[in-house]
């Protein structure tokens, strides 16, 4: 886990990447690395946080034996030793150590970028630099786990892990987009392959994008995808697409027997591969399902004892340390836990826009940087049970999506809006308050989810309709003036499966996983120096989860039917069967108390007004709401205030 840099300057004058790589000392505290091509005007740099290979031999940028290919790279190749077992089939090398770097940079060298990414199981964003036909590489892994931006800059073409990275490039000014506000409040994060400045966007996952000279002269008005028409000294292509995975089907001949087996072994495999590593290793722990799976499948193939790790809350309904402490005592492992509350967060939240980079509103962003503290205090490395509900149907909108549509569209259109808007009247607190009456069955949450329900049963009940009800913040209107315009080209993909919860996870692994989930854990953990791995995204557990028909994913109104299965092997029934959670904080609260002079100062008149493109009387009414209580805006408020902190980081830069 690294951090890389880079810049091609248009005037072709020798260039220099170190203040750039000085920018990610975070992602790479152990070692830093700078390479310049003075007649060509490109500069690499790189940030090492060393876990494979300590030593002097794993230093970045490495070239190639034949000095045709210079490497930097940000993660980890966990089948590198089977990728040197071909190489040297194919011919004797003589390798300098045992780093995954090494390995890629001889597997270019033999085979070229596209086919040795190919062979490589891992997660990663990489930059090359083909020093014989001039043209910068770069690439991102199939997931997405790991970021990759680039863009331009007055002087030339950047790129960089973060984008403090690429504002550290001579010429780097780029302001706002203010088109990409609206994307960032539809789903409080910025989607790939836009970022919230103007001519800066993202690698896709699973995309090799290729600049020659010519992309230097011209600016693209849009990001270039590997779908659009190429612009001038642009090409790009993918090496794996979810798309395909997803397109070929469910295997119907496929047995439950079959199911869990081949889940198993393929889970396994991979926990085997990321629990290796030249420092020491741990798992976050949770007590739910995902990483009680991780956690029992990496103690049963590694045989070892396991250091894990999780936080706890002291408000009812939000702590899950106690699950978690039960399961880490039945599995054996060296436990850690920690207890936050609000003066922990106040701590927190001042880092949040340094930490993030660009406006993001997960507010379980917390509690994963309090956890990625805790855990690197022991161990460099962190397994993450990541990406199960994507992958298995574990989330509740699958379900209680499914069940809408079926029931309401049974229901006359105008009767079905006016009970829509009946439900979102109560205010979700009011609705909690319900789980409290003798007669009513305890749900997390009820309030929220009721609203979203009543989201649903307001739209035209197209599948598509109701996921962007379920998933996005600001139900109508979004709080921006007449001035900020629509980013186009961004909705929601066609559909390639039958059922609706299969097209609603195919929907979450495009968007929510690689630009929610996984963003909050990345830049949380490296924050922290912490590299983390998720073992449910190696591509062949995401190929064989695919492959696994939805009735061994979804059985009696409940999700991630098969993982659950082989978790009971190891762990008994009683100790995971229980209402979700989530990792969430009751940030709604605490910005009616202990935050709310924070929150105010960010919300006021004065602050607004410093941002043209938002709406400050719509955004004063939520807060208004908010703090009466007759409404929960936790979810929309968190995505203003995470932009209002965002531009008054970046601008006082």
């Amino acid at each position: 886990m690294c951090g890389i840099a880079g810049y091609w300057s248009k005037s072709g004058e020798a260039v220099d990447a170190t203040a750039m790589a000085s920018a990610l000392s975070h992602r790479g505290p152990d070692d830093s690395g700078a390479w310049a091509d003075a007649e060509a005007g490109i500069a690499l740099s790189h940030r090492r946080l060393a876990i494979i290979d300590l030593s002097p031999t794993g230093h970045q940028p490495m070239a190639s034996p034949d000095g045709r290919w210079l490497l930097v790279y940000n993660g980890e190749i966990y089948n590198h030793l089977a990728i040197r077992a071909e190489l040297e089939a194919d011919g004797a090398i003589a390798w300098r150590g045992h780093s995954d770097t090494e390995t890629l940079v001889h597997g270019i060298e033999r085979w070229g970028l596209e086919a040795t990414l190919q062979r490589s199981v891992g997660m990663f964003a990489l930059a090359v630099w083909d020093r014989k036909e001039r043209q910068l590489h770069l690439a991102r892994d199939r997931m997405g786990e790991k970021p990759l931006f680039y863009g331009w800059s007055h002087a030339g073409l950047v790129f960089g892990s973060e984008l403090k990275a690429l504002r550290a490039a001579p010429g780097f000014d780029n302001p706002i987009d203010p088109e990409v506000l609206s994307l960032y409040f539809r789903f409080n994060y910025v989607p790939a392959p836009w970022s919230i400045l103007r001519h800066v966007y993202k690698i896709e996952p699973g995309v090799i994008a290729t600049f020659d000279r010519a992309a230097l002269e011209t600016i693209p008005p849009a990001p270039p995808t590997a779908n659009n028409v190429s612009y001038p000294g642009i090409t790009l292509r993918r090496y794996w697409s979810l798309n395909d995975v997803v397109a070929a089907g469910a295997d119907d001949r496929m047995t439950e027997a079959e199911a869990l087996s081949g889940l198993e072994t393929r889970l396994s495999d991979a926990i085997r591969q990321q629990a290796i590593a030249d420092v020491p290793v741990g798992a976050f722990l949770s007590g739910g399902v995902d990483s009680s799976a991780i956690v029992a499948l990496m103690r049963n193939v590694t045989n070892a004892e396991v250091k894990t790790f999780t936080i706890g809350f002291a408000e009812t309904g939000f702590d899950e340390a106690p699950y978690a402490r039960a399961v880490a005592a039945h599995l054996g492992t060296d436990h850690h836990e920690m207890y936050v509350g609000a003066e922990d967060v106040r701590a927190v939240i001042p880092d949040l826009a340094r930490i993030y980079d660009e406006p993001f509103a997960d507010s379980s962003q917390i509690p994963t940087v309090l956890l990625s503290r805790l855990t690197r205090q022991s161990v460099t490395v962190a397994l993450s049970g990541d990406a199960g509900d994507e992958l298995f149907c574990g989330y509740n909108r699958y379900l209680v999506s499914r069940r809408t549509w079926d029931r309401a569209a049974r229901i006359p259109e105008p009767v079905r809006r006016r009970l829509g808007k009946a439900l979102t009247s109560i205010s979700p607190s009011r609705w909690d308050s319900l789980t409290r009456l003798p007669a009513v069955p305890s749900i997390s949450q009820l309030g929220d989810k009721v609203h979203k329900v009543g989201r649903m049963l307001q739209t035209p009940l197209g599948i598509a309709d109701i996921y962007r009800a379920s998933s996005e913040e600001w139900a109508g209107r979004l709080p921006l003036t007449s001035s900020a315009r629509l980013a186009a080209g961004i909705d929601t993909p066609p559909a390639l499966r039958d059922t609706a919860q299969e097209q609603m996870m195919h929907w979450d692994m495009q968007s929510y996983l690689p630009n929610d989930i996984l963003v909050k854990v990345d830049r949380a953990a490296m924050s922290a120096s912490l590299e983390t791995r998720v073992p449910l995204l190696d591509h062949r557990v995401v190929e064989q989860a695919w492959a696994t028909p939805l009735e061994f994913k979804m059985r009696g109104g409940q999700g991630k039917w098969a993982l659950r299965q082989i978790l009971y092997r190891y762990v008994p029934k009683e100790m995971i069967e229980r209402p979700k959670a989530g990792f969430a904080i009751p940030i709604g609260t605490w910005l009616r108390g202990p935050l709310r002079e924070w929150a105010e100062d960010l919300l006021s008149d004065s602050a607004l007004a410093e941002q043209p493109a938002l709406d400050a009387a719509m955004i004063r009414g939520r807060w208004a709401e908010h703090i009466a209580g007759t409404h929960d805006r936790t979810g929309a408020l968190w995505g203003v205030l995470m932009f209002q902190a965002w531009a008054r980081e970046w601008t006082a830069g």
